[in-house]
């Protein structure tokens, strides 16, 4: 039997009572409408990590051009996961009160506005202070993916969840990839080659203003309708009387951790084993490519299952040959290791699709993928600064690579119990 979705009440089908006791009428959405959601969230993902990944190619640079130390950059480079824990607390409340659609719109002009703003600030206070707007905007959509997803496609959450992973990892990829050539094309200017990537938030604002305006809100379709989420009344739920709601915030916190020290360090391993500086790149950038078709494949998958425990072993185990490929052999198997990394990463995509199957109505899927990435992003901000110590403190890589494989093992811990068939308002 198919399991497209955790139980849930389709929003479209079922007219919500509106908070002074009244009823509001609820259509489906035209097909044209939804075809607009579609571009919506695809363009929306895209621009969820270039202002990360665009900084490291020219991190350098930025340094020189705003005379930063080194304590700064390193504070720079920890930035995002505190600004998506921080602000990421702030979307239900956001959602709540103008709509998720609504809130994604302003969250992609605030990436556009940050983007375009942080290269001529003309000081290291000026820039970290832009780079916060483009994260809040980043953090607020983050945790709302998954609320836009379940309640325009109730019944596509597994092929939708994986359609807007996959557009996120090409934005990833694009961004670290194109940034230098870009930037050399533009005239060897680093200022235009970081404010360039202001230019794709500013088009994904598009269509969710075409949406706003001709659709409203939610899966009701008439322009008017209060959104499904407002309407709706708010389930009493205490999120953190929720196992499964640690688990998916335990899993997600140390899924990212995983990301952040394979983005942050495995060029360096393989640069320390003697493989090139430009090998390296492009072994990262394999590692990274592996998410475009996975984070499309894996969510589809995931909606099929029941439980999504055997997902998690099969990613679990593909980490755990990486990193121990990376200490027998990191030059013999350079390629086969990164590839392995790349499918261990895709854990990413499958948290985004549990959070969605793991509660009952819209509003729990808003409060739950709050909680799972705000906290999340919390646990994974020592990982790769604790990798970095570790390294230093050594002198070799046996001690931070038996860290990296030694978090796997709660994080498969984490994943199987956030896979298993329930949901929170049960729990709570």
């Amino acid at each position: 039997m198919r399991h497209d979705e955790s139980p849930t009440l389709n929003p479209a089908s079922a007219p919500p009572t509106a908070a002074g006791g009244g009823e509001e009428t609820a259509s489906r959405p035209s097909p044209w409408l939804l075809r607009m959601v579609t571009v919506g969230l695809v363009l929306a993902a895209l621009n969820l990590r270039p202002a990360i990944t665009s900084l490291g190619p020219l991190l350098e640079e930025v340094r020189d051009g705003l005379h930063m130390n080194g304590s700064v950059a390193g504070v720079l480079t920890s930035v995002p996961p505190f600004c998506f824990a921080l602000f990421g607390f702030m979307a239900p409340r956001l959602a709540r009160r103008f709509g998720p659609g609504a809130v994604v719109c302003a969250g992609m002009a605030a990436i556009a506005a940050g983007l375009l703003i942080r290269p001529y600030t003309g000081g290291t206070a000026g820039f970290l202070a832009a780079s916060a707007l483009a994260l809040m905007g980043i953090a607020v959509s983050n945790v709302l993916m998954p609320v836009i997803v379940k309640r325009w496609f109730p019944d596509r959450v597994g092929s939708m969840t994986g359609l807007y992973s996959m557009a996120l990892a090409l934005g990833t990829s694009f961004a670290a990839a194109l940034t230098v050539p870009v930037t050399q094309a533009l005239g060897g200017n680093w200022r235009t080659g970081l404010a360039v990537w202001a230019a794709p938030a500013v088009i994904a604002v598009l269509p969710w203003l075409v949406a706003l305006l001709r659709g409203g809100e939610g899966a009701a379709g008439q322009r008017g309708t209060r959104p499904a989420a407002t309407s709706e009344p708010a389930p009493a739920l205490r999120i953190t009387r929720s196992r499964t709601s640690w688990a998916l915030a335990c899993f997600f916190g140390l899924q990212a951790t995983a990301a952040y020290i394979t983005m942050g360090w495995i060029p360096q391993i393989f640069r320390d084993a003697g493989v090139s500086a430009g090998t390296a790149g492009v072994l990262l950038a394999v590692t990274m490519a592996m998410g475009v078709p996975l984070a499309f494949v894996i969510p589809r998958l995931a909606a099929r299952l029941r439980n999504q425990g055997p997902i998690v072993l099969v990613l679990s185990g593909c980490g755990l040959l990486g990193y121990l490929g990376l200490h027998l052999a990191p030059v013999g198997g350079a390629w086969a290791w990164a590839l392995l990394l790349g499918i261990s990463n895709c854990a990413f995509p499958l948290a985004l699709t549990m959070i969605g199957m793991r509660a009952r109505s819209g509003a729990g899927v808003v409060r739950l993928s709050a909680f799972a990435q705000s906290t999340g992003y919390l646990l994974s901000i020592p990982g790769p600064l604790l990798v970095g110590v570790l390294y230093e403190h050594s002198g070799g890589w046996g001690l931070p690579l038996a860290l990296m494989a030694g978090l796997l093992v709660p994080q498969t811990v984490a994943g199987l119990l956030a896979g298993r068939n329930r949901v929170i308002e049960d729990e709570c």
